[in-house]
């Protein structure tokens, strides 16, 4: 099991960047396949960026695709999302999540962490 904490969200006009970071513990986390998820209120949970345990290997959605970035070190047991050119639409809590393999299902993930708060102001 791997225990998945997030960190770096806050407030941000429209147009600016943000970094979040996603830190985890367990023997797993360097053979694992990591994802960033959001939800807006009264939405469902949808797909952000994957990245497989290697770094190699990335997908994004059509929404942030040429905005965000997903990176990690495996060293540091850590997972980022740069987020560039921020819109209010990308308001959301924004969740890292663990899979075997990249994916952009959630039902593909088996830990999450408890997610934090992105406020995008126009």
């Amino acid at each position: 099991q791997v225990q998945l904490v997030e960190s770096g969200g806050g407030w941000v006009q429209a147009g600016g960047p943000l970094r979040l970071s996603c830190a985890a513990s367990g023997r797993t986390f360097r053979l694992s396949a990591m994802g960033w998820f959001r939800q807006a209120p009264g939405n469902e949970r949808e797909f952000v960026a994957t990245i497989s345990w290697s770094g190699g290997i990335t997908s994004y959605s059509d929404s942030v695709k040429g905005r965000f970035t997903i990176s990690r070190d495996n060293a540091k047991n850590t997972v980022y999302l740069q987020m560039d050119s921020l819109k209010p639409e990308d308001t959301a809590v924004y969740y890292c999540a663990r899979a075997a393999t990249i994916s952009s299902s959630t039902s593909n993930y088996d830990s999450w962490g408890q997610g934090t708060q992105v406020t995008v102001s126009s």
